[in-house]
């Protein structure tokens, strides 16, 4: 039974979505101009910004009179009650499953945010396990969180398949140990030399098939 190795942010969940969609009631609620929501996404970097670094970056620019601890938990809170997870992603883990697949999820992040966004949406329910990087000390790229994944579902990184969006991340951590991969496009074009995605395409749906129509010729 092969690995397939998935990421949870813009892999699995539409973060950037959540992300947007608390962003513009926080913005309604403060007053503040629309399209300061770019400025918002920019701050956040897709999550590589510390929560406490965005956090005090808001209450400057708006002159907020909370405290920084208050606006993490706002933070928190309001990305994981706009975070949803598509029944259809749903449908396509349960078919690689049928298929002989074991999915486990690989992310980088805080413990508490990444759990509560798994088993909040119901995620949980479609995969084997989780490693979250806060909770192994250790993060993509990095082989060691890979080899961590493989022995909790207590199988062998040989025959595994990597999916994400991250190109570092994901597909460098793959290619790092020698694995397919599938990239996650999310508009963008692929421009790292040192290492390539197996395949690349739209979305996780699009992804789980290419692993399933791929994986025979790729052993």
């Amino acid at each position: 039974m092969p690995l397939l190795l998935l990421d949870l942010d813009n892999t699995l969940i539409d973060r950037t979505g959540a992300f947007r969609a608390w962003a513009g009631r926080f913005l309604a609620e403060a007053g503040a101009p629309e399209y300061d929501v770019d400025w918002l996404l920019d701050v956040d970097a897709d999550g590589m910004t510390d929560r406490w670094d965005v956090a005090e970056a808001i209450r400057d620019r708006y002159n907020l009179r909370v405290s920084i601890v208050d606006l993490v938990d706002e933070l928190f809170e309001g990305l994981i009650e706009n975070t949803r997870f598509d029944p259809m992603v749903g449908a396509a883990l349960r078919i690689a499953e049928d298929a002989g697949w074991v999915p486990v999820i690989v992310t980088n992040g805080a413990v508490r945010t990444q759990e509560a966004k798994i088993r909040r949406t119901g995620l949980d329910r479609f995969v084997a396990d989780w490693v979250i990087s806060e909770e192994v000390d250790c993060r993509k790229p990095n082989p060691r969180i890979f080899e961590i994944a493989a022995e909790r579902a207590r199988l062998r990184l040989r025959g595994a398949w990597m999916i994400g969006d991250s190109p570092e991340a994901d597909i460098g951590g793959a290619a790092g140990l020698g694995l397919p991969s599938v990239w996650i496009r999310r508009g963008r074009e692929w421009s790292e030399r040192r290492f390539a995605p197996t395949k690349a395409v739209n979305g996780v749906i699009q992804a789980v098939a290419a692993v399933m129509s791929l994986s025979h010729s790729v052993r």
